[in-house]
């Protein structure tokens, strides 16, 4: 049986990016996230590139109903899913202090309750058929403090480390991946034109490449996967390096 792959935020950033290369891998797909005009263009694309069955399930993972009906999804053994990519995320301002506070809680609902939920329904299937990949979109954010958003991309590093090893015997592995800044239009989102992060040319990484990465990474069994070199590098000096160096230089950029 060709495998299924379930991928939130689909319709942009790194969303689209798996669900390109997925197709190209022969997967089917559904593709999750609430612009429904987006989903059903991407759909469109990937058919006419040679994608086989594409599924576009409009949802706000915001919102409790958008969420049952992704679990649902997921849930459903007549058509089992075998991978499930969690990419769907905003990004905030730094400035807690003046962030609504509404805004954050969203934030952090979509970064990690909501994840946590969607794997919640998919592995009893996985685990029933000695199947699965589950792959957690993160940040290299995760290793360094950077107000909400890297405590909520620690969280979810920590559960992937944990759940690789805990379920990859039994079949399945969990990845966290931790990209660096990556040219996808999730910073147009937060209002910023390319060049505006102020952050040096060398430290962007392209989004085929951090995609193509990661599944290679996933297809070794890794509970974490920080593509390129220069962010592999990042990541090992963020462990030793001060918290306060660490704070400072993950303050530049948005």
């Amino acid at each position: 049986m060709t495998p299924t792959s379930l991928i939130t935020g689909a319709s942009s950033g790194l969303g689209t990016e798996y669900a390109r290369q997925l197709a190209r891998r022969g997967d089917r797909l559904v593709l999750v996230a609430r612009d429904t005009a987006r989903l059903e263009a991407l759909a469109s694309e990937l058919r006419s590139a040679g994608a086989g069955a594409v599924e576009v399930l409009a949802a706000d993972l915001c919102s409790a109903e958008g969420v049952a009906a992704v679990a649902d999804r997921l849930a459903d053994p007549a058509r089992p899913v075998r991978t499930l990519v969690n990419s769907a995320g905003f990004g905030l301002p730094l400035s807690f202090e003046t962030n609504d506070i509404e805004d954050e809680v969203r934030h952090l609902r979509l970064h990690d309750e909501v994840p946590m939920r969607l794997m919640h329904a998919v592995l009893p299937s996985m685990l029933a058929a000695r199947s699965g990949v589950i792959i957690n979109v993160a940040s290299v954010s995760a290793f360094m403090p950077r107000s909400t958003y890297g405590a909520a991309k620690a969280w979810l590093v920590l559960f992937s480390r944990w759940a690789n090893d805990r379920y990859r015997a039994r079949g399945v592995t969990v990845t966290a991946v931790c990209p660096g800044y990556t040219h996808t239009d999730f910073h147009a989102r937060l209002g910023l034109a390319k060049g505006e992060e102020g952050i040096p040319r060398w430290m962007w990484l392209q989004a085929p490449r951090v995609v193509a990465e990661s599944l290679r990474d996933v297809g070794r069994g890794r509970a974490v996967s920080v593509p390129s070199r220069r962010y592999r590098a990042i990541y090992t000096i963020s462990r030793f390096a001060p918290s306060r160096l660490m704070a400072r230089l993950a303050a530049r950029g948005r």
